[in-house]
């Protein structure tokens, strides 16, 4: 399901955000450029080279994606800094800066983003057909082969998990106080918080997933979605037994669902249920290549600081976590609020 990367802005952020996948393409696709302050640049002569195109279309492109190019590296040198970038490349491209009054110039990350979206050249295509190969390597890799379980590699996702358990209790058990109806109110209302926070049932869910009929739907959700349905969780409790105060007889199913109703307007719930679809949405398609079509608006280029989290040294596979000292304190420490 990888978009097309010369028509998705998305896509193409995700991985220009993804240094550990960077890394890798600098130094399998050896590109060239010249090493200065630290980084690799290029020149707008040598990004028509190496493109294979000539430079009123990189004109072309600079003019037509400005913002974007430059987010990712593309500056224009003037006066001193240009004097030093003179001073320190000598003979290279003389022709192409020694009398230039500015001087335009590509990072690596500027020029995978144009070669990214650049349609006449042959060359930028075999470019961004080994691009989407190396990021998926990177990604399972160092996600240890397992994307179906990558939110798992999160620090925040064990004590998320053990907070939404929690709340999930508290839920249940309000469900059997409080509400009159038969067993079926479980699966039924669970599936309402579903589609109240994500816009999905557990089938919709397990099938975009493709999770088999056996794996819990809530193993693979990310912590701000768990946080989410936590949160939603209890204030449904919260009402249900201030109903049922005010009533003084259990509620009625369409009681209920009017409870649900309102809490999906409350102000202090919006931005927890807001996070959680745009986190969905966005992981999702990236990690794991899956398109939650009723989320799709909220779809948004994951943060750098998003891939450090699930793919950098911060991130451990559950059996790690579950062996790690620290995170077993933070869950006892929870446990005894």
């Amino acid at each position: 399901m990888m978009k097309d990367l010369t028509s998705s802005d998305i896509t193409r952020q995700n991985i220009l955000n993804n240094d550990y996948a960077l890394d890798r393409i600098e130094f399998y696709l050896a590109l060239g450029g010249t090493h200065w302050e630290g980084k690799r640049v290029f020149t707008k002569t040598q990004v028509a080279n190496l493109l294979q195109i000539d430079e009123r279309t990189v004109d072309r492109y600079l003019e037509s994606n400005k913002e974007e190019i430059s987010k990712n590296g593309y500056a224009i040198l003037k006066g001193e800094e240009l004097k030093k970038f003179k001073e320190y490349v000598g003979g290279i491209d003389a022709a192409d800066i020694s009398k230039a009054p500015s001087l335009g110039v590509f990072s690596f990350r500027a020029v995978l983003n144009i070669a990214m979206i650049v349609t006449e050249s042959q060359r930028a295509k075999d470019i961004r057909g080994k691009i989407l190969d190396i990021v998926m390597d990177v990604v399972a890799q160092r996600s240890g082969g397992h994307t179906k379980y990558i939110n798992q590699r999160d620090e925040g996702y064990l004590p998320s998990v053990y907070e939404e358990y929690s709340y999930m209790e508290e839920f249940v058990s309000a469900l059997d106080e409080y509400l009159q109806a038969d067993n079926w109110k479980y699966g039924k209302y669970t599936n309402a918080i579903y589609k109240a926070i994500f816009l999905e049932n557990m089938a919709e869910y397990k099938k975009i997933l493709s999770l088999p009929k056996k794996d819990k739907a809530r193993d693979t959700m990310y912590a701000e979605v768990l946080n989410a349905i936590a949160s939603f969780e209890h204030e449904l409790a919260t009402e249900m037994s201030n109903s049922y105060k005010k009533l003084g007889r259990k509620l009625k199913p369409p009681e209920l669902d009017k409870i649900m109703e309102e809490a999906l307007k409350n102000p202090f719930l919006t931005p927890h249920i807001e996070d959680a679809r745009a986190k969905m949405a966005s992981h999702e398609m990236c990690f794991r290549d899956a398109l939650h079509e009723k989320l799709e608006r909220y779809i948004q280029s994951v943060p750098k600081s998003d891939f450090d989290k699930f793919l950098g040294e911060t991130s451990k596979s559950l059996e790690e976590r579950l062996s790690d000292p620290e995170t077993l304190a933070v869950l006892k420490r929870l446990k005894d609020r």
